[in-house]
Order: structure tokens, then C-alpha cells, then sequence
């Protein structure tokens, strides 16, 4: 490790004790601050996602795509004030701040019976919360997680996932994850994967949008193996009367079952691409909310 990323990981440590005591107000007030400053100093990430948000969303006039941009950014901090904040969540106030909707019913009847649930989620909303949730009102989660510079801040935030009853596999540096989660499967296990945007590039080009991009193929290939069900889940957020935090709202789409006939690689491709469908449906409703600000698309329209 190198000085520069010991001091990083110890300033990363020292914000998130400092944000855990605020009031919540001054906490997510703060977040909010910074966030209207990164969009104003326009740096790369809000470059890229306002190309992002022109791609889905190209009926907007440029005032409104800026003013959603904003949004965006806002998000996105808010996301970074709830992990911060997430140590002094407990099951009781996690359950207060989450709102299951969609083919809920259908996912929580098959984890009820013992059997493996996979989930397609896309970078939307606040999916730490819902893993947090999930270990004590929904099922034990196992998931992968990208390993992030500095590594300090990585290994903080797995250890604590892992407190709270979440299995995390690193996606590079660690065993075979593709087992891993096979294993995890064949024991009844409960897989959120984020999969809208490939990061192995083993991925299948798929339409999001109208647009080109590579999602994973994990999820879909787990269910078309192992018979496990699999749906998109889009999680976004909505306001709490009275409350600086906002509510969680996880919605389940329809599970995607395999085409029954094609090439193995057919069926995942069209398993993948419904649930991309599903969570595109989602980004166009709640734009603000998808904090995707890497590059996606294959081709940006011009």
C-alpha cells in the first residue's frame, strides 16, 4: 500500500465515524452540499453521466436534462450518506425504510420454501440497503462486489457487510466466483448480482434503451444451470414525510424463465436481455436514481 492510499483509507475511516454521529438532517444536508459542488465543477463522472441520462432519456430539452443531472448527483450522494450511516441501522428501522413492490409476493414464497433466488440489479437506488435488510427479513445474501482503490476502504466495507450476515466474493483477487456462487446456489442460496454493466468482459451485447451495451451474463447463466429463479429487481427511492432519508423501494419484475429451446448461450442472451428490459423500464421512470457513471453504451447517439 502506498502512503497516499494509507492516508486515503484512514481519511475514508475517520468520514464514516464523523458521518454516523451526525443528526440525520446534518448528515444527509452535508452529502447534499457536496453533491450541488460536483455538479457545478462538472468533472468527468457528471460528464459521463449526463451522457448516460441524454442516451435513455433524449425527449428532454437541455435545461431539463441539467436539472436531472443534478438529481442524479444528489442521488448518488445520498446513496454514499446511507452506507455511511448503515452501522446505525438495525433491523427494525431497516424494515421502516424499504418497500418491496412488483412480483414481491412470488420471490418471497420461493425463498420461503428453501429454494435459490437470483436477482438482476442494475447500479439504481441504494442496493447496500436492501442486502442489509434482506439478512434479517428476507434471506442470507450472497453477492460479488468490484475491489476498489484503496484497498483499506475495500477490505472496511466487506468486513463490515460480512458483520451484518452478507457473504461477499470479491470479483477479482479471490477464488473462482463462478463456483462460489454455484455452491452458494445449490445450498438454497439467496444471489443479488449488479449485472447491467459487464465487468469481466464475458458479458452479451443487449439493448438497454434503444442503445447497445454488454451486461453480465452471470445471473442468467446461474438460472439457466442450476434452476434457480431469477428476476430484475430495480431499486429506487422516494421521500419520507418529515425525514431527511428517503425510503428504499425495491421493485421485483416478472421472473425470467429460460426460452426452453436454442443454444445454451441463446437462452441466456434472451434471459438477459428481459431483464435488462425490465430495469430500462425503471431507468426512464426514475432517471435520477441510476448512478451509472461509467460508460455504458457501445455508441452514444450523436
Amino acid at each position: 500500500m502506498t502512503p497516499r492510499e494509507r492516508a486515503e483509507g484512514l481519511a475514508y475511516r475517520a468520514a464514516w465515524r464523523l458521518v454516523c454521529r451526525l443528526p440525520e438532517r446534518a448528515a444527509y444536508g452535508a452529502f447534499d452540499r457536496v453533491a450541488r459542488s460536483l455538479h457545478r465543477r462538472d468533472g468527468r463522472s457528471v460528464q459521463q453521466l449526463r451522457a448516460n441520462y441524454a442516451a435513455v432519456r433524449p425527449e428532454l430539452s437541455s435545461e431539463e436534462l441539467e436539472s436531472l443531472v443534478g438529481e442524479g448527483v444528489s442521488s448518488y450522494l445520498r446513496y454514499w450518506c446511507d452506507a455511511f450511516r448503515l452501522p446505525r441501522e438495525t433491523p427494525a428501522t431497516l424494515d421502516e425504510r424499504i418497500r418491496l413492490t412488483g412480483h414481491d409476493a412470488e420471490a418471497r414464497a420461493i425463498v420461503d420454501r428453501g429454494e435459490p433466488l437470483i436477482l438482476f440489479l442494475g447500479h439504481l437506488g441504494n442496493w447496500d440497503h436492501c442486502g442489509a435488510w434482506a439478512t434479517d427479513h428476507f434471506a442470507p445474501v450472497t453477492t460479488v462486489a468490484e475491489r476498489l482503490k484503496p484497498e483499506s476502504v475495500f477490505d472496511a466495507f466487506v468486513d463490515f457487510r460480512e458483520s451484518l450476515g452478507m457473504r461477499i466474493l470479491p470479483l477479482t483477487g479471490g477464488e473462482h466466483v463462478y463456483s462460489q456462487l454455484r455452491e452458494a446456489i445449490s445450498r438454497g442460496g439467496f444471489v443479488p448480482l449488479l449485472s447491467d454493466r459487464d465487468l469481466t468482459r464475458s458479458g452479451v451485447e443487449v439493448t438497454l434503451c434503444g442503445h447497445r451495451t454488454r451486461a453480465a451474463v452471470g445471473p442468467a447463466k446461474l438460472a439457466l444451470e442450476t434452476g434457480a429463479a431469477l428476476f430484475p429487481l430495480a431499486i429506487t427511492y422516494e421521500p419520507i414525510p418529515g425525514r431527511a432519508a428517503q425510503r428504499v423501494v425495491a421493485r421485483f419484475g416478472a421472473r425470467v424463465r429460460p426460452p426452453g429451446q436454442g443454444s445454451a448461450d441463446a437462452q441466456v442472451h434472451a434471459m438477459t436481455q428481459q431483464c435488462v428490459d425490465a430495469l430500462g423500464e425503471t431507468i426512464r421512470e426514475r432517471t435520477q436514481d441510476w448512478h451509472m457513471m461509467q460508460r455504458i453504451f457501445v455508441e452514444y447517439p450523436r
